[in-house]
């Protein structure tokens, strides 16, 4: 018995030491968001979003260092018109923190150089749902519709901005555009007029 008692005592006090071993240190994570901080003033965005991705593992508290890392990278990558990878840093973040409109409107830019004009709208819209009072989100979302030949969305994104705010150069021109658009729609599925019949000879 005293030998059971022996040996529990010893594991127990081994216990803490195994668990130590298996977590990281907080200094480590502190270390590498410290260091990938460093390397983001320097605007050595490879580095940076490494340490800072290792140290977000380790602690979550150190997302926000990696979100501006990666946003900074990603606005590099724009710049050189790597338009894969900075989709790629801004899908990154969107996961890391969902409504981060800088994120979802550099993802929805990105997705129009890609030409996937889908992506660019499904983006947009939810930078629209995170800050409804942002009028630039409705005037590229409408501008694609309008490309898109989406008249009738172009139109009532249009009209929301308009409601917002009634002298927008922007959306009274696309008010316009749209409108011509469906009279000529219209009038072209509209029946031919009647011919005038040739009158007899007497």
């Amino acid at each position: 018995m005293k030998s059971v008692v022996i040996s529990l005592l010893f594991m127990s006090l081994l216990l803490p030491a195994s668990v130590a071993l298996s977590a990281p240190p907080k200094s480590e994570a502190n270390a590498l968001a410290v260091k990938g901080t460093e390397a983001a003033k320097n605007r050595q965005w490879d580095e940076a979003v490494t340490d800072l991705r290792k140290a977000t593992e380790m602690e979550k508290k150190y997302a926000r260092s990696l979100v501006a890392a990666l946003l900074g990278r990603a606005a590099t990558y724009a710049a050189q018109q790597q338009y894969q990878e900075a989709a790629a840093d801004y899908d990154e973040v969107i996961k890391l923190e969902g409504k981060n409109t800088t994120a979802l409107e550099g993802r929805a830019s990105m997705a129009m150089k890609l030409n996937d004009m889908d992506k660019a709208v499904a983006m947009y819209s939810e930078a629209i749902k995170a800050d409804p009072k942002e009028i630039r989100y409705l005037q590229y979302r409408s501008y694609i519709y309008e490309v898109k030949g989406d008249l009738k969305n172009s139109m009532a994104d249009t009209e929301k901005i308009l409601k917002m705010d009634k002298t927008n150069a922007d959306a009274l021109a696309r008010k316009a555009r749209i409108e011509a658009r469906q009279a000529q729609a219209q009038s072209e599925q509209l029946p031919p007029l009647p011919q005038p019949q040739a009158s007899p000879r007497g």
